[in-house]
C-alpha cells in the first residue's frame, strides 16, 4: 500500500507534465504552413483583381479573416482525424492526438475563431467574401473531412473545390463580385489538387493503408495513381494556360507557366516510369514549389503589363 501511495503522485505529476499547452499547440493546431499557403494566393488575387494596389485595410482585414476561418477548418480537422492521426508516423505527435489538447477544448478553440473570423469579414471586407469563406470552411472540414475522406478514393478530387477557393475569397474581398478570371485561379488550384496529394499519397501509402483511408494507391495501386497524375498534370498544364488565352495575361506569364508545367509533367512521367517512392517524394514537393511560383509569376506579369 506505501508504495502505491508513493507511485499514485508521481503519475499524477507526470500527467500533468505530458498535459502543459502552450501556444505553440494551438497554433499547431491551425495548421500555419498550409494557411499560409492559402493567404499567399489569397494576396495575389487581391492584387490581381485591380490595376492599382488594393486598401490597406482590404489586405489586413480580408487575409485575416481568410487565416482565422482556414485556422478553424484545420483544427476541425485535427479532431476528426484523431484516431487516424495516432497511426500516422507524420501526424501522431499532433496535440489532439496525443491528447495533449482535447477534442472538446480543440473545437471551443475551433467556434472561436471561426467566429473572430467572421466577423472581420463580416464587418471590415464584405458579406460576399465572408459567406463564401464559411462555405469553403464547411466544404473542407465537413464534407471532405467529415465524409469523403473515408467515403471514396476520389476524395481529394472533390474535396479539392474547399482548398482552391482563397484566390477567389482575396479577388471578392476587393472587388466585392466574383468574377471570370478570379474563377480561373480557382480552376489552376483545383487541376493542381490531385496530383499534389496523390505524390504524397504513393509516398506514404501504407499510413494510408493503415489508417483506412481510401486513397487511390490504396484502392487501386500505385500504376494507376501514377497515370492519374500525369493525366491531371497535362490538364494542369492547359489549365495554366487560360489566363493567357483570356488576355489575363501576357507573354511573361505564358513562359514562366510552360517552364513550370512542363517540369512538373517531366517528375510526373518519371515517376509513371520509375515508380519510385522518393520520385513520388520530389513530385510532391516540387508541386508546392511550382503553385507558388506560378502564381508569383502571375502576379509579376499583372503589374508589367499594366
Amino acid at each position: 500500500m506505501s508504495e502505491q501511495v508513493d507511485v499514485l503522485p508521481a503519475q499524477r505529476v507526470s500527467s500533468q507534465s505530458t498535459r502543459a499547452i502552450s501556444w505553440r499547440d494551438y497554433l499547431e493546431l491551425t495548421k500555419p504552413r498550409v494557411v499560409a499557403l492559402m493567404i499567399l494566393t489569397s494576396v495575389i488575387g487581391m492584387l490581381l483583381a485591380t490595376s492599382r494596389l488594393p486598401g490597406l485595410g482590404v489586405l489586413i482585414w480580408g487575409n485575416m479573416g481568410i487565416a482565422f476561418l482556414a485556422g478553424a477548418a484545420a483544427v476541425v480537422n485535427h479532431v476528426v482525424d484523431q484516431k487516424i492521426d495516432t497511426v500516422m508516423a507524420r501526424t501522431r505527435k499532433r496535440p489532439v492526438a496525443t491528447g495533449k489538447i482535447s477534442p472538446v477544448e480543440a473545437i471551443v478553440f475551433a467556434t472561436a475563431l471561426a467566429c473572430v473570423g467572421m466577423a472581420v469579414l463580416m464587418w471590415q471586407v464584405n458579406h460576399l467574401t465572408a459567406w463564401l469563406t464559411l462555405a469553403s470552411l464547411v466544404g473542407y472540414a465537413g464534407v471532405y473531412t467529415l465524409f469523403l475522406k473515408r467515403a471514396t478514393p476520389q476524395n481529394i478530387t472533390i474535396g479539392g473545390l474547399a482548398g482552391a477557393m482563397p484566390p477567389l475569397l482575396g479577388w471578392t474581398a476587393v472587388t466585392g463580385q466574383v468574377e471570370g478570371h478570379a474563377l480561373l485561379l480557382v480552376l489552376i488550384i483545383f487541376a493542381w489538387t490531385p496530383p499534389h496529394f496523390w505524390a504524397l499519397a504513393i509516398h506514404r501509402k501504407e499510413e494510408y493503408a493503415k489508417a483506412g483511408i481510401p486513397m487511390l494507391p490504396v484502392t487501386h495501386g500505385n500504376k494507376y495513381t501514377e497515370l492519374h497524375i500525369l493525366l491531371y498534370t497535362l490538364m494542369l498544364l492547359a489549365v495554366s494556360m487560360l489566363p493567357f488565352v483570356t488576355g489575363m495575361s501576357g507573354w511573361i506569364y505564358l513562359a514562366g507557366a510552360l517552364v513550370l508545367g512542363l517540369r512538373f509533367l517531366n517528375y510526373a512521367i518519371r515517376l509513371l516510369k520509375g515508380d519510385d517512392r522518393r520520385v513520388a517524394l520530389n513530385t510532391f514537393k516540387y508541386s508546392i514549389t511550382y503553385l507558388m511560383a506560378l502564381f508569383v509569376i502571375l502576379l509579376f506579369d499583372h503589374y508589367v503589363f499594366f
